[in-house]
């Protein structure tokens, strides 16, 4: 009997020390590509990801590109899906949805792992809203809108989602800016719901 394929987590280091994800390819994800190089000044064209992974972080595309491919072709069996022993975790620090079959898992692994905390930061609202039409937000799933657009910042959470993140320039709302630069365990205002619903970090120079 053939081995059943498995989603790869990974452990995070610098900012995310401390928490484990599990990522998809950025750099072959049609969405990623078409907002890196879209003539729209957004925070894409800002990708650490797609920087990272395009030079000094090669080695990680094969085991994301697998993720990429496990997560978005099927809706996997449960003994596929990871079991999670950590109170908060993250989706996507690398990579972006790539179609209802790839929310659904994640859905579907929150269901599983009923006790962790799980943040999902993604542009997709047609994909969060055509699949919460038909399946319920897990209770343990905080959704948060990454505002593609610079120094616009999103005060109204767009419907089904429960925190936005909108990045600014260095000196745009200084006062406001309440992701300033900390390890993301010793701050989780993205990781609880009863924190700021409205998330403002400075743009990163990569």
């Amino acid at each position: 009997m053939e081995q059943l394929k498995t989603v790869h987590v990974s452990r995070m280091t610098g900012k995310l020390e401390g928490f484990k994800s599990i990522n998809t390819n950025t750099i072959s994800n049609q969405f990623c590509i078409k907002q890196f190089n879209s003539e729209k000044d957004t925070i894409c064209k800002n990708c650490y990801s797609h920087i990272m992974l395009s030079t000094y972080r090669k080695s990680m595309v094969e085991s994301l590109e697998r993720n990429s491919k496990l997560l978005s072709n099927t809706i996997l069996h449960s003994q596929q899906l990871p079991t999670i022993l950590d109170l908060y975790f993250r989706f996507a620090s690398h990579g972006e949805l790539i179609n209802d079959n790839h929310f659904i898992n994640l859905i579907n692994i929150c269901l599983k792992n009923e006790l962790t905390t799980f943040a999902l930061w993604t542009k997709r609202k047609d994909i969060v809203n055509r699949v919460l039409k038909t399946i319920d937000k897990p209770s343990n799933l905080i959704l948060i809108f990454s505002n593609p657009i610079k120094s616009r910042i999103l005060y109204k959470t767009p419907k089904n989602f429960d925190k936005t993140f909108n990045n600014v320039l260095e000196n745009e709302n200084v006062k406001e800016q309440n992701c300033t630069g900390q390890k993301c365990k010793d701050c989780l205002a993205c990781y609880k719901f009863n924190t700021a619903s409205v998330i403002i970090e400075k743009v990163k120079k990569y």
